[in-house]
C-alpha cells in the first residue's frame, strides 16, 4: 500500500500580501507582513533553503534532499520551521519524512510586490 498523496494544484489566485511598492505606500500591517518574508529570506542559509525547494523537481522536496547545506540537521530543521513561520513554505509529514513545497501564493504576491516598480 502506498502512502502517496497527488497534492491539488493551487490555481494562480494570489491574495498579495500588499500592493506595489510604486503603488501607495504600505499600512504599517501591510510593512510588518512584508519585512517578516523578506527577514526570512534574508539569512543565506534560509535563502538556500527556500531556493532547493523552489527548484527541487516538482515543486516540493524532502528535507532529506536539500539538507547539505552546511550546517548540522538541527539547524537546518530551525530556518525550514522560520520559513514556514513567514508562510513561505508549507510542509507535510510522510511516513519519517517532511516534504517541504514553496506558497505559490506568497511567492507569487512577493514578485507582484517588487515587479512593477523594476519595470520602471
Amino acid at each position: 500500500m502506498s502512502n502517496v498523496r497527488v497534492l491539488p494544484v493551487l490555481e494562480p489566485e494570489t491574495e498579495p500580501c500588499c500592493p506595489p511598492l510604486d503603488e501607495r505606500p504600505l499600512t504599517a500591517e501591510e510593512a510588518e507582513r512584508t519585512a517578516a518574508m523578506f527577514k526570512a529570506l534574508g539569512d543565506p542559509v534560509r535563502l538556500r533553503l527556500f531556493s532547493s525547494v523552489a527548484s527541487h523537481e516538482g515543486g516540493e522536496a524532502c528535507v532529506c534532499d536539500i539538507s547539505d547545506v552546511g550546517v548540522s540537521q538541527p539547524t537546518v530543521s530551525h530556518h525550514l520551521r522560520k520559513l514556514k513561520e513567514a508562510g513561505l513554505l508549507s510542509s507535510e509529514r510522510r511516513g519519517t519524512w517532511v516534504y517541504y513545497r514553496v506558497e505559490p501564493t506568497v511567492l507569487a504576491a512577493m514578485g507582484a510586490l517588487l515587479t512593477k516598480a523594476a519595470t520602471v
